[in-house]
């Protein structure tokens, strides 16, 4: 299904959704600039996704999808798949820690500036590689 209009504003979204990030980093809150950066990441890899015509599943990490989907993607991104594929995989391996945590960890204390740092550095690289692919309006 190819929903143009739904796919950038996907892409959009996420872009707007870094500066928010970089809020949360500029305050320290590593955890949630982790957690955040994997919705960035989820949400623009969902616009291109539905920009070439694929309906993304409701699942958090679409790496899987890309790679089945290779030939569709945009012939720009075929050298860097695994850039954005690593992004979306290892972003989802924290997802629900970050948010959440667990009986024998505290989210704030368990991730620190340089989680943070990496996880906003793949949010970013990945939506200026979709964006260059994606045409939408920027906030």
């Amino acid at each position: 299904m190819r929903n143009e209009e739904l796919a950038r504003d996907y892409v959009r979204r996420a872009g707007a959704r870094l500066r928010a990030v970089d809020v949360l980093f500029e305050v320290g809150s590593w955890a949630d600039v982790v957690r955040e950066s994997q919705e960035i990441v989820e949400l623009a890899l969902k616009g291109l996704l539905r920009s070439v015509g694929v309906d993304p599943p409701r699942v958090h990490d679409v790496s899987d999808v890309l790679e089945a989907e290779r030939d569709r993607l945009p012939v720009e991104l075929a050298d860097d798949l695994d850039v954005l594929t690593r992004a979306s995989k290892e972003l989802r391996r924290d997802r629900e820690l970050a948010f959440y945590g667990a009986e024998d960890l505290t989210p704030s204390g368990f991730y620190s500036r340089d989680d943070a740092d990496r996880a906003r550095a793949s949010a970013r690289q990945v939506v200026e590689m979709v964006s260059a692919c994606v045409p939408h309006e920027r906030l």
